[in-house]
């Protein structure tokens, strides 16, 4: 069982600076997913609703590897491994080990968030991506404004794909 986290506090409407409104809206939705996962029975958290078989724990191992991936390979260029460490080698598809536990997962999420804190507030918005990252081709350096936003359109999706599972697992709905 995860957790319980913080309930997700949208931004404020009047919140304009755009360096605050993308990482508040990122914060908000980093939340949303913890808040999601709240009380999911272990089996709920590690079995599958959907036919394409992801289960919600490996959704919130898959997005602490968006977070690796996107700003520490990505932005940053440190070199990091595994990049790829939420997908099973042999069919591609999000997995999580039987040896890993709920709290492990919850921790590498938490912890690459916070990595990824630490790496935008050193950075300025139009900022390109460092050489040597993960970017196809080589010579590819996104802003992080732009990775940012990649990033939290990919939570939106994610979490609104959590909202269907959860209300299938145990009926539960809402934030």
């Amino acid at each position: 069982m995860i957790v319980p986290s913080e309930p997700a506090v949208e931004p404020p409407d009047d919140l304009t600076d755009p360096r605050e409104l993308v990482l508040a809206y990122l914060d908000y939705y980093r939340a949303a997913l913890l808040r999601k996962l709240d009380g999911m029975s272990e089996e709920d958290l590690r079995n599958s609703r959907l036919p394409s078989g992801w289960a919600p724990l490996a959704l919130l191992k898959h997005l602490a590897f968006v977070e690796r991936r996107w700003f520490r390979w990505g932005f940053a260029a440190e070199q990091v491994d595994p990049i790829w460490g939420e997908e099973d080698p042999d069919t591609q598809k999000w997995q999580v080990g039987d040896e890993e536990s709920t709290e492990a997962i919850r921790a590498l999420f938490l912890d690459e968030c916070a990595r990824t804190r630490k790496i935008v507030a050193g950075a300025e918005l139009q900022e390109p991506a460092r050489s040597g990252g993960g970017f196809n081709p080589p010579d590819h350096h996104p802003a992080l404004i732009w990775i940012l936003f990649h990033v939290l359109q990919e939570y939106a999706r994610h979490v609104g794909q959590l909202d269907v599972v959860r209300e299938l697992a145990d009926g539960v709905t809402g934030e």
